[in-house]
């Protein structure tokens, strides 16, 4: 659910077709708890204006009408769809759902802040658990700890700005090495990878 991440999906897509052998894993971030309350109007037009950033730096589109009051009572909680990533990961599907999310989110106008909307992206992602068993596992405390690992390996590798793309294996130190922190281009991100690799 970060707006630059929807933004630098088109550039990692190259930084794949580059490295077509080298795995890529999401490490999930948890940019805003779990809440119910309704975002504030200031946040509203932070979230906003981050839109227009994005889509003036990289070109994603979003749609708007996610704002026009057809989600009354939007709510800013990015930990359920971290959660249900984590879900989808345990299916080998957590690219699918993570699409799935940002689809739903800045094309479809819902907010997978809402269990629903993330049912129905567990769905199109192709989970093989029912909904009943997605929604309840969705909150289960194993699934949160399961992200609260994610949380983990972000901080050791000192990765606050999303997104920030590391190198991590046998061959780097500790968690792994960050090549870059916020958005990039391929093209300057690849002689990056390169040089590590």
């Amino acid at each position: 659910m970060c707006s630059w991440c929807w933004g630098f999906r088109a550039q990692l897509g190259l930084i794949e077709e580059a490295f077509p052998g080298l795995p890529v894993r999401i490490v999930l971030g948890g940019l805003a708890s779990d809440t119910k309350e309704p975002m504030p109007p200031d946040m509203r037009a932070y979230v906003q204006q981050a839109w227009d950033a994005v889509e003036a730096t990289t070109g994603a589109t979003f749609n708007r009408q996610f704002w026009d009051g057809r989600n009354p009572d939007i709510r800013r909680s990015t930990y359920p769809s971290c959660r249900a990533v984590v879900l989808a990961r345990r299916e080998g599907k957590e690219r699918a759902m993570f699409d799935a999310i940002q689809l739903a989110y800045y094309q479809e106008a819902r907010n997978p802040s809402n269990a629903d909307v993330l049912a129905d992206c567990a769905s199109s992602a192709g989970l093989a658990m029912s909904r009943e068993d997605f929604l309840e596992a969705l909150d289960a405390q194993e699934t949160q700890a399961e992200l609260e690992q994610d949380f983990t390996l972000r901080r050791a590798l000192e990765a606050n700005t999303f997104p920030s793309l590391a190198l991590a294996g046998d061959d780097f130190p500790g968690a792994g090495v960050v090549v870059h922190r916020g958005w990039g281009t391929a093209e300057q991100l690849l002689p990056q990878i390169s040089k590590h690799l």
